[in-house]
Parts: C-alpha cells; structure tokens; sequence
C-alpha cells in the first residue's frame, strides 16, 4: 500500500498552493498516494503517514494559516516525517543560496524534529491581494522567482526517502 502524503500550505494569492501543488504532483510520480490542501481547511494530519507543509513569506513571517496549522496538529507531525517549505523571497536568492528558515520556523523544525525546510523564490503578480503586495508591484518588484526543478528535485528526494524506509 503506497504511503500517503499530506501537503498542507498557507497561502495569499496562490503562489504557495501551486508549489504545494507541484510538491505533490512529484510524490504520486514517485509512486506515493498525495494530496495539496490549504492548511486551514485540513481538520486532522492523523491520516497521513507523512507531512509536508509550506508557507508563504510575509513581511518576514510565515503564513498564519501554515503557522496555525503546525500549532494545532503539532502532536501529529511529531509522530511522522515532516518537511517544511517556505516561499517568498521577490528576486533569486533563493535559487543562489541556500537562505535559512524565518525564527518561528526555525523553532518549528526543531521542535518537531522535521527532516529538512527549504526555501524557494515567491511569486507576486498582478491583482495580488493586500497593500503591500500592491505597492510591491508598483514599485516595480514582483515577478515569478519560484524554480519549478528545484522544486521538483526537493520533492523527489522526500519521495525516495519515503519509499526507502
């Protein structure tokens, strides 16, 4: 019986949620049975043999919906293999260095003894929700910064770790 993989995330305008997305795309290619939810709307990870949850990047916080989720089901990610990701960064440096969890995260992935975080570039397109995100924009400084084969490549390796054991 193939392994069942939850990836939850916390996202604003959709750019965590297609990362979220792709993560798990790559796991059921791996032979894994996964699904993407929006972390807010999972009522339990007891189900899943594994976790993987993300969050956007805001004004250097992780997104309240992931940061909620990781409280509430905190038990159930201690007694499973977890894999957090961030989003965010609005240029390349993500995809230049390796850039290391915001605090709150940071003490997540030890508290939980998480497998690994990553954090990829973010995403801030037009009609982005918020006055930051909008002043963002006119500034001139959105863009699609996300690299979709790093992405799959981190993913790939969560599915061959699954699957080794």
């Amino acid at each position: 019986m193939a392994k069942k993989v939850l990836v939850a995330y916390g996202t604003t305008n959709g750019s965590t949620a297609e990362i979220a997305e792709a993560v798990a795309g790559v796991l059921r290619e791996e032979g894994l049975t996964a699904e993407a939810r929006a972390a807010g709307a999972v009522a339990s990870a007891a189900s899943y043999d594994a976790v993987v949850v993300g969050g956007g990047l805001y004004a250097g916080r992780w997104h309240r919906d992931a940061r909620r989720f990781v409280r509430r089901h905190g038990k159930e990610l201690a007694g499973r293999p977890l894999w957090l990701f961030s989003s965010g960064p609005l240029d390349a440096s993500a995809t230049e260095r390796d850039i290391p969890p915001v605090p709150w995260v940071q003490k997540a992935v030890a508290r939980l003894d998480a497998r690994d975080h990553v954090t990829f570039g973010g995403c801030l397109r037009e009609g982005a929700k918020g006055w930051v995100a909008r002043m963002i924009l006119r500034d001139g400084k959105g863009g699609d910064f996300r690299d979709f084969g790093r992405i799959e490549a981190w993913a790939a390796g969560i599915g061959r770790e699954l699957k080794s054991g």
